[in-house]
């Protein structure tokens, strides 16, 4: 499947057997505050930062996958010039109306019996735009994926002046609708054939092939903000950096080693905002949350002000998560307060 994709110039990155998320770092691209931007891993060939590491090179192919045939296959969507609608079936709650299409008001007198996951709300999208809803297009690949959802590919427009963006990551837009989220620049999707232990991603009957992103569709996806340009012009004023990318900010201009590590630990979650899955996030909020714990301990920050720059972060690395994030924090947070960090600042 690795050759396949890169037969048709799709950049391609190894999962970790079994799993949807890329291969783990080498233990020197683990450290703290390491950054993919000056990583030689990925000059030498290694597959260090994702899909950051896509190749269609031949001789790299075969020597990632024929050493390790186990490997599942990632496309680095941005690169292939992919759009990919990764509609979702999860059980969760109906949000409130203004979240269900996102930027389009749903009137209290229309009735959402019935509507229960991404399939029925991009439905409604489609049935508005009177088009047909990307599930059902057999003119372009959709591959099925092991929990029930479905991956819809596209190719993007050709642009020169503009760049389609995931749902999320840094300069990513909304939703496209409730549990129907985009992968394009800045995010990877799962090559159809590979296998987790709760299935396979499965193409469906119809089209083998992308085809070109439905003009409708490309519509929705710029008034969502998934579409946005790579030059913006020295006059255009910047957008107000985010709560937790302002503490990262404020801490890194101290002087002293407290703030110093304070920063490193928020930027190293805040840095997870930029890849979509497969980022460690958990493991790198535990671990920020015990380094941010025991200077809480050492005395260089108060408890309520530690837990909310560290929320902050996580909010900004994945929005809507904060469930997720909250027992992390408290539980890195109590770990770390167990053994006071005592920095001494440099003169």
């Amino acid at each position: 499947m690795a050759r396949w994709c890169a037969s048709r110039d799709w950049p391609v990155h190894p999962l970790a057997p079994g799993r949807k998320t890329p291969v783990a770092n080498c233990s020197r691209c683990r450290r703290p505050g390491h950054r993919h931007d000056n990583c030689s891993c990925i000059a030498v060939g290694r597959w260090c930062h994702g899909f950051r590491a896509a190749t269609v090179d031949p001789g790299r192919i075969e020597e990632w996958w024929g050493r390790n045939p186990d490997l599942g296959v990632g496309v680095a969507c941005g690169a292939a010039r992919l759009v990919v609608i990764d509609i979702d079936d999860h059980p969760q709650e109906l949000p409130g109306r203004d979240r269900i299409l996102p930027g389009i008001p749903i009137p209290e007198q229309v009735d959402l019996t019935g509507l229960t996951n991404g399939f029925h709300s991009l439905a409604v999208l489609a049935a508005l735009r009177g088009a047909q809803s990307p599930a059902d297009d057999a003119d372009t690949l959709r591959v099925r994926t092991p929990s029930g959802g479905l991956h819809v590919w596209y190719r993007a427009p050709e642009d020169d002046d503009r760049r389609w963006h995931s749902s999320v990551g840094q300069g990513g837009g909304a939703s496209l609708a409730w549990q129907v989220d985009v992968r394009a620049h800045g995010g990877y999707i799962v090559a159809p054939g590979t296998v987790t232990p709760a299935g396979t991603y499965t193409p469906l009957q119809g089209a083998k092939e992308p085809a070109l992103l439905p003009s409708w569709l490309a519509e929705e996806l710029s008034r969502t903000g998934h579409l946005r340009s790579q030059r913006v012009p020295a006059a255009k004023p910047q957008p107000r950096p985010s709560p937790a990318r302002r503490a990262v900010i404020a801490a890194g201009g101290g002087r002293d080693r407290a703030t110093r590590v304070l920063a490193a630990a928020l930027a190293e979650v805040a840095d997870c905002a930029s890849v979509p899955e497969g980022a460690g996030f958990t493991d790198k909020l535990n671990r920020a949350a015990y380094t941010v714990g025991g200077l809480v301990a050492a005395g260089y920050l108060g408890e309520a002000d530690a837990e909310r720059v560290l929320l902050e972060a996580a909010e900004f690395a994945r929005p809507g998560q904060d469930r997720r994030a909250a027992p992390i924090v408290r539980s890195g947070l109590a770990a770390g307060s167990r053994h006071p960090l005592q920095l001494r600042s440099r003169p």
